[in-house]
């Protein structure tokens, strides 16, 4: 489904799905129906072909067919949704017909064939309904030549004046602000050290082609940084080019471009370019610069296809030629050579020229005092050039007085008449209609949520999925579909990735505000999603047409109370931070599919009414409110796919929920829950399922019945369960429903008993499991590290409690290839791995590496390899007391590690005349965050500090200035309460455990006395 073309792209395909069900239609009644399919598929691509042209450029007329189109679109697909629904809702009672009378069966044989009637009476209504709005709209069409309309605006587009982005390419230097510290890094991207102004003996391994990318989102400031470089530079290569491409390129135009631009002698400028076809110009590129160092920057590039073609002018001879490309998309960027990743202005020199472009002058920003308002304008602009420009030439002349008033007004929708503002629409909606129709429904979307609101990854998608805006493909299932549009979003720039802070993984998103205020005009203009907060909603509650409902900061009576509202028609409802004074549902709400309540205060709490009659729900969340109790109701909901009552005060699930055999998504977040009904295991549907933290009336028989079912869900692929675990019987209980899950992507298990001693060979069919993605087993431990993790070849996140390791073991985990985040929880072990070289690909995808009791160190070696250290603190250490290595060889261990967790044993390193500056933090050069747990047993406050110092020291002189948090442990209580070591249980297996378990016992032993040592040593 599209925002913009409404829902005409899915009643065709609703209605063919109509015609071929069990229904004995008359011959002219189907044929017809298929008759309007196809017509339907016609208006659908036309609309398409509307929604491509901005709103802006539309002609009055088409404007208006297409918001009339697009509404009829709604009641048709809202027609064969009510006919297909309660068809699809009506009760199975045949296993209970066997055992009545004849009589009663005979009643029961009449009624359906009365059923059966007045059901092909009704399918013959709803396609005559169809058939006069297509009728309507056809007509009309053809009335006000809307064909002919669309037409008009392409002229429009062709012979617009100037592209807005070109004022970048001619800003003076002296204008430029921010820009030193990016220009710098680039051109040290581009250069390598080597003297750019030697020409003739450039370095044997500089000699070859360079191509960095400069990535970001619309408005940045990368041409204008690729043009400041490029003047820095274009001095030191024999010819150059600065040629924009832009979307939907002209390519021969592109290369005239590039041809005239190289061509200082005007050699081809009398030359009739006409005759050349795009062949014959790369030809003519080519022989141009063979043999020739040149520096070509190819500004403003949209996709993959124009990339491919234009490079095939670039000449590869080793004369160490530069070339720069800027690009909004992350994956062309990655598609055309280095990445360049520019970064918002700070805040300083955002509000340097916030006040520059205000006062006329930089020499008049000096003294100005900020206030909250122009923190408040600057927080909107977030850092991007281009939107704290447009929102100074907004102020330019204006009384300080008056600033906050404009402040409340500011966005697309307001002060169009401003050159500024246009130009800076007309930049950020490139972006927009760049994109594809799926994508912009799903951006649109986002205007639901308020700005800086942290919309989260996971239950997006699912109201992506509810809404129909997910189409389902042969191969992927709607889920990984939606993670694609969602990752294709942030690729393009048009949302920010937020990632968590415990391990990186991207979990959500922010909308720029910039960005946001465009998708709220768009989406008012459609008329796609309506937000109710106090400052708005008078005026909004008088249009009746409202199909999507985002109520923020609001209070719902209000809505429930609307007379003009039309409530029967509202798909979707998203309510936060909103005050409910009552759990009863309008009778109204019949066609809504989505229901999102969340951060919200019930007055009285309880449960919700009227729930069972929403029978269209596919979406339901209820998430951070104090809705105590689910009506049996909700059996009722069918079509239910995402059931989210995360951090809710429901206490059990009602056993009618078994019913929801459509169900694709539970998640639950339960303190104290004493049922999980029996019937799990119907829920066939199920792709995600997440309980925690809960308990049984009869614990050990409803988990047991609980671990078995989960067998019988074929479709899992997230499984996130806290449980009791009784005795290791329970896990092999688990392992062995785990075996069936054969799409299983996603495991996170952790014992309600906090730590659970965990046999290998228990687990290890684990291993089988080709699509595990994610282990979590951080409950569980381990005495060393499962060899059959070996076997996972596509595992990217790991999390176990690993009581020791050996240099094997450190080297199975650094082989897995597509490994991102390693926690190996409470190691005492002391391991190296040397002789480290590129070729080993040695945790080459890690990105974060947990060890919160053991230290790390990375040494670079003489013969140009690398060691990889973890020390216990109580073994002699392995790496010496070196001095920081000033030179910063890039380490071939964890080349992309950006997060690193680590213990500091400030006595040990002491003792043996070591010190925090030596751990080679300076060769990690994707580091950008490190927590160290400082271990201040046995050492003075003096010391400690002086450790701390040191440690912040080689954070301070690393080029990335990583952040450090530092955590400090004076006593070893921790350690004694978090490491279960692991012992022989006491379940009616005990003797088998006991038989896997003695070959670790001579290690365990001795890894225990060096425990008690060090306790005794702490105790001292």
């Amino acid at each position: 489904m599209d925002l913009v073309t409404g829902a005409m792209g899915m009643v065709a395909p609703k209605l063919l799905d109509l015609l071929q069900r069990e229904y004995s239609l008359q011959a002219c009644v189907r044929k017809e129906a298929q008759g309007l399919a196809q017509e339907l598929e016609h208006i659908d691509a036309f609309l398409r072909k509307v929604a491509d042209v901005p709103w802006d450029r539309l002609d009055e007329q088409v404007k208006v067919w297409a918001r009339e189109v697009r509404e009829a679109s709604y009641d048709m697909e809202d027609a064969l949704d009510i006919f297909l629904v309660h068809v699809d809702v009506e009760p199975d009672n045949d296993q209970q017909s066997q055992s009545q009378n004849v009589l009663k069966r005979a009643l029961k044989m009449f009624r359906d064939l009365f059923s059966k009637g007045k059901r092909r009476h009704d399918i013959a209504v709803v396609i005559e309904g169809i058939k006069k709005q297509l009728q309507e709209i056809s007509e009309r069409r053809d009335r006000y030549r809307i064909d002919d309309s669309l037409a008009k605006p392409a002229v429009a587009m062709a012979s617009e004046a100037l592209d807005p982005r070109l004022a970048a390419m001619y800003r003076e230097a002296s204008q430029l602000i921010g820009i030193d510290k990016s220009r710098v890094q680039l051109v040290s991207m581009m250069s390598h050290s080597h003297q750019l102004g030697n020409n003739n003996g450039v370095p044997d391994d500089k000699k070859m082609m360079k191509v960095v990318s400069v990535v970001g989102v619309g408005g940045l400031g990368k041409t204008t940084l690729a043009k400041a470089v490029y003047e820095e530079l274009r001095g030191d290569f024999k010819c150059g080019a600065f040629v924009p491409v832009g979307r939907n390129p002209d390519l021969k135009r592109v290369f005239k471009d590039i041809l005239l631009d190289l061509d200082k002698k005007k050699k081809y400028k009398n030359l009739n370019m006409t005759i050349l076809d795009e062949r014959n110009l790369i030809d003519e590129i080519r022989g141009f610069l063979k043999g020739k160092r040149y520096f070509i920057v190819i500004d403003d590039i949209w996709e993959k296809q124009s990339w491919e073609i234009i490079k095939l002018v670039l000449v590869e001879d080793n004369c160490g030629s530069r070339i720069i490309t800027t690009t909004r998309n992350s994956q062309v960027a990655k598609e055309t050579g280095d990445v360049y990743k520019l970064q918002p202005l700070s805040h300083d020199h955002s509000r340097k020229l916030f006040y520059t472009r205000i006062f006329g002058g930089e020499e008049k920003y000096h003294g100005v005092q900020s206030d909250e308002v122009s923190d408040k304008i600057l927080k909107k602009c977030d850092g991007v050039p281009l939107a704290i420009i447009t929102m100074a030439s907004l102020l330019v002349g204006k009384p300080r007085k008056v600033w906050s008033e404009l402040y409340s007004d500011i966005g697309f929708g307001q002060h169009k008449d401003n050159p500024d503002v246009e130009n800076t629409m007309k930049i950020f909606s490139f972006s927009y209609y760049d994109l594809p129709s799926h994508l912009r429904t799903c951006l649109l979307y986002l205007s639901a949520f308020p700005e800086d609101y942290v919309i989260e990854k996971k239950p997006l998608i699912w109201k992506w999925i509810a809404e129909g805006f997910v189409y389902k493909k042969q191969g992927n299932g709607l889920f990984e579909l939606g993670e694609q549009y969602f990752n294709d979003l942030i690729n393009r720039s048009m949302i920010q990735a937020v990632e968590s802070e415990h391990d990186g993984m991207i979990e959500g998103c922010r909308v720029h505000d910039m960005v946001h205020d465009l998708i709220r005009s768009l989406s008012c203009h459609e008329n796609s999603v309506t937000v109710l907060d106090n400052t708005n909603a008078e005026g909004i509650l008088s249009q009746n047409k409202v199909r999507r409902l985002a109520c923020q900061k609001y209070d719902l009576k209000h809505i429930i109370q609307a007379e003009d509202l039309e409530m029967s028609i509202v798909r979707s409802c998203i309510a936060l931070m909103c005050r409910i004074d009552q759990c009863v549902l309008p009778l109204s709400f019949k066609l809504l599919r989505v229901l999102a309540i969340r951060h919200c205060k019930f007055k009285d709490g309880c449960h919700i009414q009227n729930l069972g009659n929403l029978l269209h729900l596919r979406y339901l969340s209820l998430r951070n409110t104090n809705v105590s109790e689910l009506p049996e109701q909700i059996g009722n909901l069918k079509f239910l796919q995402t059931l989210d009552l995360y951090c809710t005060e429901i206490k059990e699930l009602p056993s009618s929920i078994s019913q929801l055999t459509q169900l694709l998504c539970l998640s639950c977040d339960f303190w104290g829950i004493n049922r999980v009904p029996k019937g799990i295991g119907k829920l066939t549907s199920l792709e995600e399922l997440t309980i925690r933290h809960y308990e049984f009336k009869d614990k050990y028989n409803n988990e047991r019945m609980f671990l078995k079912e989960l067998g019988s869900l074929g479709e899992l692929r997230v499984l996130e369960v806290e449980i009791f675990f009784k005795d290791r019987s329970m896990q092999r209980c688990l392992v062995e429903s785990l075996r069936n899950l054969h799409k299983i992507q996603h495991i996170r298990v952790i014992p309600h008993d906090l730590i659970a001693s965990a046999d290998i060979a228990t687990w290890e069919p684990t291993a089988s499991m080709q699509h595990l993605c994610r282990l979590s087993l951080e409950g569980f431990q381990f005495f060393r590290l499962p060899p059959w993790i070996s076997r996972l070849h596509h595992l990217s996140y790991l999390s176990l409690r690993v009581f020791t390791m050996d240099e094997q073991d450190l080297k199975l985990l650094g082989s897995l290839a597509e490994l991102c985040y390693v926690n190996l929880g409470d190691t005492t072990a002391t391991v190296t791995v040397s002789k480290i070289n590129a070729s080993d690909s040695f945790f080459q995808k890690l990105r974060c590496f947990v060890m919160r009791r053991a230290m790390v160190q990375f040494q670079h070696e003489e013969d140009s390899t690398f060691s990889f250290h973890i020390w216990n603190g109580i073994d002699p250490m392995p790496f010496g007391s070196r001095s920081r290595n000033n030179c910063c060889v890039p380490s071939v261990v964890m080349p992309n590690l950006q997060v690193l967790n680590t213990a500091v044993f400030v006595r040990a390193l002491k003792d043996n005349n070591g010190d925090c500056s030596n751990i080679g933090l300076e060769h990690l050069t994707s580091l950008q965050k490190v927590k160290a747990f400082v271990q201040c047993q046995g050492a003075s406050d003096a010391e400690v500090e002086i450790a701390e110092a040191k440690l912040q020291d080689a954070t301070f002189l690393h080029p990335n200035r990583p952040t450090i948090q530092m955590h400090r442990r004076p006593e070893d209580q921790e350690l004694e309460e978090d490491i279960s070591l692991p012992s022989e249980e006491e379940d009616e297996d005990k003797e088998d455990d006991r038989n896997n378990d003695n070959h670790n016992k001579d290690g365990m032993e001795d890894t225990s006395m060096r425990m008690r040592k060090r306790r005794r040593m702490i105790e001292e």
